[in-house]
């Protein structure tokens, strides 16, 4: 299993496995707890988000290598591999599982333990995906902090339809590994299409290659594309505006850093946000709080980031009444 552990290099790391219960518990001398992070992306992919949950972290108190220490495990964007590496944190008697930004970690770890508290990020109702039975009291050893951006589906095809409003095909790039994110962006979208009459095309890519193949060619068949707000997308953002302007084509994405890297709109609540937020119950639950007290916090913000230069790049006009209602547009 060990050749399968991808550790990264920029997480201090102590020897000795940390006892799991609350930081408080600890004597002087004794071994620090281990904060367990699981990500279905990459390491490089993930250092952002790491980082916003050492942040939440640090804002009750909790500094790494003085009151805690890390350990990362990575799945490289191959889902099958979670539930071993969340196994593998359990045996290294972490205090607290923090999951990266995906359904398919948030389930891994859940499976692998009833004992250790586990606090998830990801994008849609975790009652809906069987995370918790309750947003307000979660209950058991599992709760965390939803964007809530798998369920605006309807909202990007609105906002593409207002873009464009002659348009008749939309395409709608999926990872099929994220399936239940997957499935809840095709069901929100196919039924907002259905309503003002759209052809939905569905593309999938399930690594950084076949993005390439999916996109090929997407312009002379489809005139606007909605990607899929997941981690595998996230981490190849600069590829997928580069290849949508190569296309000529308007695309919309829920994440703020899709905009920056040069996409043209998007729609949304923040990634690094919720993870900040993560990382705040992680510590909270580091010194003594249970999981099953701690309420699921769900998104309430959501901005919308129109970027200039990508509509002059592919000759689009922003209608005056998507700018006025922009959070910020970037010229």
């Amino acid at each position: 299993m060990a050749s399968y552990i991808q550790r990264r290099k920029f997480l201090a790391t102590l020897g000795g496995a940390a006892a799991a219960w609350p930081l408080a518990a600890h004597s002087q001398g004794a071994p620090l707890p281990i904060v367990g992070y699981l990500a279905q992306g990459t390491p490089k992919g993930s250092a952002a988000l790491v980082a916003a949950v050492r942040k939440g972290l640090s804002q009750v108190g909790l500094i790494e290598g003085k009151h805690f220490t890390a350990e990362f495990r990575s799945a490289s964007n191959d889902a099958d591999r979670l539930p071993g590496l969340a196994t593998d944190l359990i045996q290294r008697r972490v205090a607290v599982i923090v999951t990266l930004g995906t359904v398919g970690a948030a389930r891994a770890a859940k499976a692998a333990t009833t004992q250790i508290p586990i606090v998830f990020t990801l994008g849609t109702d975790p009652v809906q995906v069987s995370l918790v039975t309750s947003l307000n009291h979660p209950g058991g050893n599992v709760t965390g902090i939803s964007t809530m951006n798998l369920d605006l589906g309807s909202k990007w095809v609105e906002l593409l339809h207002e873009l464009l409003p002659a348009a008749k095909r939309f395409a709608v790039l999926a990872n099929i590994a994220n399936a239940d994110s997957a499935r809840s962006l095709i069901t929100g979208t196919q039924k907002a299409a259905l309503t003002i009459g759209l052809q939905i095309e569905f593309l999938f890519a399930g690594n950084e290659g076949e993005i390439d193949e999916a996109l090929a060619g997407l312009g002379a068949r489809s005139q606007a594309l909605i990607i899929h707000p997941e981690v595998l997308f996230r981490q190849n953002r600069e590829k997928l505006a580069a290849l949508a302007i190569r296309e000529k084509l308007p695309a919309l994405y829920a994440l703020r850093e899709f905009a920056q890297a040069g996409g043209l709109m998007s729609y949304g609540s923040s990634f690094i946000e919720a993870h900040r937020q993560a990382g705040v119950y992680a510590g909270r639950i580091l010194k003594g709080e249970k999981p099953g007290d701690l309420p699921v916090q769900r998104a309430t913000k959501f901005d919308f980031v129109i970027n200039l230069k990508t509509a002059k790049a592919i000759s689009i006009e922003i209608p005056a009444t998507l700018l006025a209602r922009a959070d910020e547009v970037i010229e």
